[in-house]
Protein backbone atom coordinates (compact mmCIF):
# COMPACT_ATOMS: atom_id res chain seq x y z
CA UNK A 1 0.00 0.00 0.00
CA UNK A 2 1.12 3.29 -1.30
CA UNK A 3 1.17 5.97 1.39
CA UNK A 4 -0.13 9.41 -0.35
CA UNK A 5 1.94 12.51 1.13
CA UNK A 6 -0.25 14.86 3.32
CA UNK A 7 -1.57 17.70 1.44
CA UNK A 8 -0.58 20.80 1.07
CA UNK A 9 -2.05 23.24 3.36
CA UNK A 10 -4.34 25.68 1.21
CA UNK A 11 -4.28 28.77 4.21
CA UNK A 12 0.24 29.52 3.98
CA UNK A 13 -0.35 31.51 0.68
CA UNK A 14 -3.27 33.16 2.26
CA UNK A 15 -1.26 34.57 4.89
CA UNK A 16 1.62 35.63 3.35
CA UNK A 17 -0.75 37.63 1.14
CA UNK A 18 -2.05 39.18 4.06
CA UNK A 19 0.93 39.85 5.36
CA UNK A 20 2.31 41.67 2.15
CA UNK A 21 -1.37 44.17 2.28
CA UNK A 22 -0.52 44.88 5.59
CA UNK A 23 2.68 45.78 5.01
CA UNK A 24 2.11 47.49 2.33
CA UNK A 25 -0.73 49.68 4.19
CA UNK A 26 1.64 50.63 6.46
CA UNK A 27 3.94 51.93 4.21
CA UNK A 28 1.19 53.79 2.73
CA UNK A 29 0.12 54.98 5.66
CA UNK A 30 4.03 56.32 7.05
CA UNK A 31 3.87 57.92 3.42
CA UNK A 32 0.80 59.76 3.59
CA UNK A 33 1.72 61.17 7.50
CA UNK A 34 5.38 62.18 5.69
CA UNK A 35 3.79 63.87 2.98
CA UNK A 36 0.97 65.42 5.28
CA UNK A 37 4.03 66.90 7.82
CA UNK A 38 6.33 68.67 4.81
CA UNK A 39 2.67 70.02 3.43
CA UNK A 40 2.04 71.46 6.83
CA UNK A 41 5.39 72.66 7.29
CA UNK A 42 5.56 74.15 4.02
CA UNK A 43 1.97 75.98 4.27
CA UNK A 44 3.07 77.54 7.41
CA UNK A 45 6.61 78.76 6.15
CA UNK A 46 4.56 80.25 3.35
CA UNK A 47 2.03 82.32 5.66
CA UNK A 48 4.94 83.20 8.06
CA UNK A 49 6.45 84.66 4.65
CA UNK A 50 3.32 86.62 3.24
CA UNK A 51 3.14 87.91 7.04
CA UNK A 52 6.49 89.19 6.98
CA UNK A 53 5.90 90.86 3.48
CA UNK A 54 2.54 92.43 4.66
CA UNK A 55 4.32 94.10 7.77
CA UNK A 56 7.15 95.77 5.38
CA UNK A 57 4.42 97.09 3.26
CA UNK A 58 3.31 98.62 6.13
CA UNK A 59 6.37 100.37 7.07
CA UNK A 60 7.54 101.67 3.61
CA UNK A 61 5.80 104.27 2.28
CA UNK A 62 3.00 103.34 -0.54
CA UNK A 63 4.78 104.54 -3.97
CA UNK A 64 1.68 106.84 -5.21
CA UNK A 65 1.74 108.86 -1.82
CA UNK A 66 5.61 109.46 -2.05
CA UNK A 67 5.47 110.52 -5.89
CA UNK A 68 2.14 113.06 -4.60
CA UNK A 69 4.84 114.38 -2.02
CA UNK A 70 7.30 115.34 -4.73
CA UNK A 71 5.26 117.26 -6.94
CA UNK A 72 3.70 119.15 -4.04
CA UNK A 73 7.11 120.32 -3.05
CA UNK A 74 7.74 120.53 -6.66
CA UNK A 75 5.06 123.00 -6.91
CA UNK A 76 5.73 124.86 -4.10
CA UNK A 77 8.92 125.54 -5.26
CA UNK A 78 8.01 126.94 -8.38
CA UNK A 79 5.83 129.35 -6.78
CA UNK A 80 8.66 130.39 -4.39
CA UNK A 81 11.02 130.70 -7.39
CA UNK A 82 7.88 133.17 -9.04
CA UNK A 83 7.62 135.08 -6.25
CA UNK A 84 11.24 135.87 -5.79
CA UNK A 85 11.51 136.48 -9.62
CA UNK A 86 8.33 138.89 -9.27
CA UNK A 87 10.46 140.20 -6.01
CA UNK A 88 13.50 141.24 -7.81
CA UNK A 89 11.64 142.78 -11.00
CA UNK A 90 9.64 145.26 -8.20
CA UNK A 91 12.77 145.85 -7.00
CA UNK A 92 14.45 147.22 -10.31
CA UNK A 93 11.46 149.28 -10.81
CA UNK A 94 11.17 150.66 -7.35
CA UNK A 95 15.40 151.47 -8.35
CA UNK A 96 14.73 153.36 -11.09
CA UNK A 97 11.72 155.05 -9.92
CA UNK A 98 14.17 156.30 -6.99
CA UNK A 99 16.51 157.47 -9.06
CA UNK A 100 14.44 159.70 -11.25
CA UNK A 101 12.97 161.12 -8.09
CA UNK A 102 16.38 161.80 -6.43
CA UNK A 103 17.62 163.59 -9.28
CA UNK A 104 14.40 165.13 -9.31
CA UNK A 105 13.23 165.00 -12.87
CA UNK A 106 11.17 163.22 -15.22
CA UNK A 107 12.18 160.09 -17.59
CA UNK A 108 9.19 160.23 -19.78
CA UNK A 109 10.66 157.40 -21.70
CA UNK A 110 11.03 155.07 -18.48
CA UNK A 111 7.73 156.03 -17.28
CA UNK A 112 6.42 154.64 -20.64
CA UNK A 113 7.99 151.54 -20.26
CA UNK A 114 6.93 151.17 -17.04
CA UNK A 115 3.80 151.88 -17.73
CA UNK A 116 3.62 149.06 -20.67
CA UNK A 117 5.54 146.40 -18.89
CA UNK A 118 3.52 146.55 -15.67
CA UNK A 119 -0.06 147.46 -14.79
CA UNK A 120 0.93 148.16 -11.27
CA UNK A 121 3.26 151.19 -12.12
CA UNK A 122 1.18 153.79 -10.07
CA UNK A 123 1.02 151.45 -6.96
CA UNK A 124 5.10 151.12 -7.62
CA UNK A 125 5.17 155.20 -7.99
CA UNK A 126 3.83 155.05 -4.39
CA UNK A 127 6.03 152.41 -2.94
CA UNK A 128 8.98 154.14 -4.46
CA UNK A 129 7.61 157.61 -2.60
CA UNK A 130 7.55 155.62 0.77
CA UNK A 131 11.08 154.45 0.47
CA UNK A 132 12.26 158.01 -0.31
CA UNK A 133 10.18 159.27 3.07
CA UNK A 134 11.46 156.20 5.26
CA UNK A 135 14.92 157.41 4.28
CA UNK A 136 13.93 161.01 4.56
CA UNK A 137 13.14 160.39 8.08
CA UNK A 138 15.70 157.96 9.13
CA UNK A 139 18.25 160.81 8.00
CA UNK A 140 16.24 163.42 10.21
CA UNK A 141 16.66 160.91 13.37
CA UNK A 142 20.45 161.14 12.21
CA UNK A 143 20.77 164.47 12.36
CA UNK A 144 18.62 164.95 15.61
CA UNK A 145 15.34 164.64 15.34
CA UNK A 146 14.44 168.71 15.43
CA UNK A 147 12.20 170.49 13.01
CA UNK A 148 13.52 173.40 12.15
CA UNK A 149 11.68 176.04 9.24
CA UNK A 150 12.52 179.27 8.62
CA UNK A 151 9.75 181.95 9.42
CA UNK A 152 9.64 185.81 8.22
CA UNK A 153 11.30 185.57 5.22
CA UNK A 154 14.31 184.09 6.24
CA UNK A 155 14.68 186.37 9.46
CA UNK A 156 13.68 183.59 12.02
CA UNK A 157 14.02 180.46 12.93
CA UNK A 158 11.21 178.00 14.37
CA UNK A 159 12.22 175.01 15.76
CA UNK A 160 9.79 172.12 17.33
CA UNK A 161 11.10 169.50 19.87
CA UNK A 162 9.05 166.06 20.31
CA UNK A 163 8.60 164.16 23.64
CA UNK A 164 7.91 160.14 23.74
CA UNK A 165 7.96 157.65 26.28
CA UNK A 166 7.67 154.22 25.25
CA UNK A 167 7.29 154.58 21.83
CA UNK A 168 4.46 157.18 22.76
CA UNK A 169 4.73 160.28 21.01
CA UNK A 170 3.41 163.14 23.65
CA UNK A 171 3.87 167.20 23.83
CA UNK A 172 5.70 169.24 21.34
CA UNK A 173 7.48 172.25 22.50
CA UNK A 174 8.70 175.01 19.97
CA UNK A 175 11.19 177.70 19.94
CA UNK A 176 11.30 181.02 17.82
CA UNK A 177 14.61 181.85 17.08
CA UNK A 178 15.77 185.59 15.43
CA UNK A 179 18.64 184.97 12.91
CA UNK A 180 20.12 188.54 13.43
CA UNK A 181 21.88 190.16 14.93
CA UNK A 182 22.55 186.81 16.38
CA UNK A 183 21.30 184.04 17.39
CA UNK A 184 18.68 184.34 20.06
CA UNK A 185 15.77 183.15 21.26
CA UNK A 186 12.76 185.43 20.87
CA UNK A 187 9.55 183.34 22.23
CA UNK A 188 9.20 179.70 23.82
CA UNK A 189 6.83 177.66 25.14
CA UNK A 190 9.16 175.30 27.12
CA UNK A 191 8.09 174.90 30.76
CA UNK A 192 9.22 177.84 33.09
CA UNK A 193 11.05 174.94 35.35
CA UNK A 194 13.11 173.51 32.45
CA UNK A 195 16.26 175.65 33.23
CA UNK A 196 16.11 177.14 29.15
CA UNK A 197 18.04 180.12 30.16
CA UNK A 198 21.00 178.96 31.51
CA UNK A 199 21.49 176.04 28.74
CA UNK A 200 21.64 178.73 26.29
CA UNK A 201 24.13 179.85 28.08
CA UNK A 202 26.21 177.61 28.19
CA UNK A 203 25.90 176.25 24.99
CA UNK A 204 27.85 176.85 21.60
CA UNK A 205 24.64 178.12 19.86
CA UNK A 206 25.91 180.82 17.47
CA UNK A 207 28.00 177.74 15.92
CA UNK A 208 26.34 174.66 16.94
CA UNK A 209 22.62 174.90 17.51
CA UNK A 210 22.96 171.30 18.84
CA UNK A 211 24.81 172.36 21.57
CA UNK A 212 21.46 173.92 22.83
CA UNK A 213 19.03 171.44 21.64
CA UNK A 214 20.28 168.09 22.83
CA UNK A 215 20.58 168.98 26.38
CA UNK A 216 17.15 170.85 25.82
CA UNK A 217 15.78 167.79 24.54
CA UNK A 218 16.90 165.71 27.15
CA UNK A 219 15.56 167.31 29.94
CA UNK A 220 11.72 167.80 28.23
CA UNK A 221 11.84 164.25 27.29
CA UNK A 222 13.17 163.47 30.78
CA UNK A 223 9.94 165.56 32.40
CA UNK A 224 7.57 164.03 30.15
CA UNK A 225 8.63 160.43 30.95
CA UNK A 226 8.33 160.85 34.80
CA UNK A 227 5.07 163.09 33.96
CA UNK A 228 3.81 159.83 32.30
CA UNK A 229 5.40 157.33 34.80
CA UNK A 230 3.36 159.37 37.45
CA UNK A 231 0.17 159.13 35.25
CA UNK A 232 -0.27 155.47 34.87
CA UNK A 233 0.62 154.92 38.74
CA UNK A 234 -2.83 156.23 38.99
CA UNK A 235 -4.12 154.47 36.37
CA UNK A 236 -2.82 151.01 37.04
CA UNK A 237 -2.57 151.09 41.04
CA UNK A 238 -5.85 151.83 42.25
CA UNK A 239 -4.93 150.69 45.71
CA UNK A 240 -1.75 152.83 45.83
CA UNK A 241 -2.20 156.89 46.94
CA UNK A 242 -0.60 159.13 45.37
CA UNK A 243 0.14 161.74 48.11
CA UNK A 244 1.99 164.11 47.00
CA UNK A 245 3.96 164.98 43.41
CA UNK A 246 5.10 168.71 42.01
CA UNK A 247 4.87 170.65 39.30
CA UNK A 248 8.56 169.36 37.49
CA UNK A 249 7.52 165.53 38.74
CA UNK A 250 10.84 165.12 40.59
CA UNK A 251 9.32 164.62 43.79
CA UNK A 252 6.46 161.57 44.27
CA UNK A 253 5.30 160.32 47.73
CA UNK A 254 3.11 156.94 47.85
CA UNK A 255 1.82 155.31 50.21
CA UNK A 256 1.58 151.28 49.97
CA UNK A 257 0.00 148.80 52.36
CA UNK A 258 1.24 145.41 53.69
CA UNK A 259 -0.84 142.53 53.01
CA UNK A 260 0.08 140.23 56.03
CA UNK A 261 0.18 143.18 58.64
CA UNK A 262 -1.62 145.54 57.28
CA UNK A 263 0.73 148.35 57.91
CA UNK A 264 0.92 151.25 56.14
CA UNK A 265 4.61 151.94 53.97
CA UNK A 266 5.35 155.78 53.18
CA UNK A 267 7.61 156.09 49.53
CA UNK A 268 9.56 158.96 49.15
CA UNK A 269 10.93 158.81 45.54
CA UNK A 270 13.12 161.83 44.59
CA UNK A 271 14.60 162.80 41.15
CA UNK A 272 17.16 164.95 41.63
CA UNK A 273 19.19 164.55 38.50
CA UNK A 274 16.73 166.46 36.01
CA UNK A 275 17.64 164.56 32.63
CA UNK A 276 16.44 160.94 33.88
CA UNK A 277 12.93 159.87 34.39
CA UNK A 278 14.62 157.23 37.15
CA UNK A 279 14.77 158.37 40.79
CA UNK A 280 18.02 159.23 42.49
CA UNK A 281 16.74 158.40 46.05
CA UNK A 282 14.12 156.12 47.55
CA UNK A 283 12.90 156.28 51.17
CA UNK A 284 10.71 154.28 53.05
CA UNK A 285 8.97 155.18 56.56
CA UNK A 286 6.87 153.03 58.57
CA UNK A 287 5.27 152.38 62.52
CA UNK A 288 7.66 149.05 62.13
CA UNK A 289 11.30 150.80 62.68
CA UNK A 290 12.72 147.36 61.36
CA UNK A 291 10.72 147.03 57.67
CA UNK A 292 12.61 149.45 56.04
CA UNK A 293 15.99 147.70 57.10
CA UNK A 294 14.13 144.07 55.97
CA UNK A 295 16.29 142.88 52.86
CA UNK A 296 13.00 142.63 51.12
CA UNK A 297 12.66 145.99 51.46
CA UNK A 298 16.04 147.06 50.67
CA UNK A 299 15.22 145.05 47.29
CA UNK A 300 11.92 147.01 47.00
CA UNK A 301 14.08 150.34 47.14
CA UNK A 302 16.64 149.25 44.81
CA UNK A 303 14.01 147.98 42.46
CA UNK A 304 12.60 151.63 42.58
CA UNK A 305 15.89 153.00 41.65
CA UNK A 306 16.27 151.10 39.01
CA UNK A 307 13.04 150.83 36.94
CA UNK A 308 10.21 152.93 36.08
CA UNK A 309 8.29 153.50 39.12
CA UNK A 310 4.75 151.83 37.64
CA UNK A 311 6.50 148.89 36.40
CA UNK A 312 8.12 148.10 39.55
CA UNK A 313 4.81 148.43 41.86
CA UNK A 314 3.69 145.71 39.48
CA UNK A 315 6.68 143.48 40.66
CA UNK A 316 6.17 144.05 44.31
CA UNK A 317 2.73 143.50 43.64
CA UNK A 318 3.26 140.00 42.42
CA UNK A 319 5.94 139.52 45.48
CA UNK A 320 2.99 139.83 47.55
CA UNK A 321 5.01 142.78 49.25
CA UNK A 322 2.08 145.00 48.57
CA UNK A 323 -1.88 145.19 48.37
Amino acid sequence: MVTQPPPKSKKKPQLVLNIFIWEATQNKEKDLRSMDGASTKGVLSHLSLLEVQARSRKTQPQQPSRVKELKAKAEALMTQRDQLKAEIETHKSLQKLRASMDKQRTHEEEEEEMAEDSDNSQLLRLMARHTQLKDLLHAHDIIGGYNIIKTRKGKGLCISLTTAYNGVYLENYNLEMDLKPTLRISRDNIPPFIPLKSLAEQSNMQTDIRTLLDPLSQHLNAFAARKQQFKLVKELHKSVQVMESNALCSLLVLMFTVPREKTAVLCSLEYTDHTRCLPTRVHFECEDKGLPDSPQWKKNGSLLMETPVHKALITMKKMGDIV
